[in-house]
């Protein structure tokens, strides 16, 4: 793949998906100590960026005209994405969850008309089942990073934040963008492609494939550890994103629970932005990334918003409770 291919994505998507916003918040920039770029992927049609990859992968499946169906797998917002994406191209979608997906989630995925299949906790797991219906369905794979249109579309997010930091007159320092799969990040590192931009990686603390595949040079299986961030959290990167990022990512940032569930409460008080924990995985890590002085300006792609009101409430108590213990 290359930086053309996010473009053309890029230029694609620009009038058929929503045009999310660059926020802005100097609460935020005060507390990172650096300025924060943060695009609103949250607000995108289905409540993630995942949205961008599976619109222009599905297109792509229709203008074919030789499948009827189409099937993923995902821990939540790719499925979602897929299903939202079938619907309007008059496709039957077919999408394969973890046992523990999110009910919210999947919930939501059945009100767009699609089937929901749930198979253990593994992505090995939920392949086998891939395997099996799209073998008798004859429908097509929409996988959730192994594809190249997906991956384009997704980097269309950082190729928009890009843009708009440069209309405004600023040139990023770094790009921070959460990872499951790898598609996300490996769009940005084609867009970034030939700049001084650099490009970070944000993973849970025990959900590290990509950083773990990075040292070992090889893509390395980690069994997924418990997380506040279900849709980071993917057993093995995609082989298609490690292709891509090995030599372009400038490194990966790991993050714990805690300091995803600060990110969720700093984006919903400071930025007025309703985050999901793994969509602010990604202002996780560019925090930590600030810490370390060496930047002035990081871009953040802020991947979804599809939340659970009961994991929200129970972190904005937490929250409310610390800072009270703190005045105190």
């Amino acid at each position: 793949m290359r930086r053309d291919d996010v473009e053309a994505a890029a230029w694609w998507l620009r009038d058929r998906v929503v045009d999310t916003p660059l926020v802005r918040s100097t609460t935020l920039d005060q507390i990172a100590g650096v300025r924060l770029w943060l695009k609103a992927e949250n607000l995108q049609t289905g409540g993630s960026y995942k949205f961008r990859g599976a619109l222009r992968a599905v297109d792509q499946i229709a203008q074919q005209g030789t499948h009827r169906g189409v099937i993923a797998q995902s821990t939540g917002n790719h499925a979602l994405a897929v299903a939202m994406a079938a619907e309007r191209y008059g496709l039957t979608a077919t999408v394969v969850l973890p046992i523990d997906a999110s009910p919210g989630k999947v919930a939501s995925i059945e009100a767009c008309g699609a089937r929901v299949e749930l198979a253990g906790t593994t992505v090995e797991e939920r392949l086998e089942v891939v395997e099996r219906l799209r073998a008798a369905s004859g429908d097509a794979f929409l996988d959730a990073y192994d594809h190249p249109d997906v991956i384009a579309g997704q980097g269309s997010a950082t190729w928009d934040l890009v843009e708009e930091a440069g209309r405004r007159g600023t040139r990023l320092d770094a790009v921070v963008v959460p990872v499951g799969g790898g598609g996300g990040v490996a769009g940005a590192c084609l867009t970034v492609q030939g700049s001084d931009t650099a490009v970070y990686g944000v993973e849970p603390v025990g959900c590290d494939s990509l950083g773990q595949s990075l040292a070992a040079g090889r893509r390395v299986s980690v069994p997924p550890a418990p997380t506040l961030a279900d849709g980071l959290r993917p057993s093995l990167v995609g082989r298609l994103p490690f292709e891509i990022v090995r030599d372009r990512i400038a490194g990966v940032v790991r993050v714990d629970d805690d300091e995803i569930a600060r990110a969720v409460c700093l984006g919903l008080f400071h930025a007025k932005l309703l985050l999901e924990p793994s969509g602010a995985a990604g202002l996780a890590g560019a925090l930590r990334l600030a810490a370390s002085g060496s930047f002035t300006d990081i871009g953040v792609v802020l991947t979804g918003g599809n939340a659970e009101a009961a994991v929200i409430a129970r972190l904005v108590a937490e929250y409310g409770a610390e800072r009270e213990g703190a005045a105190s």
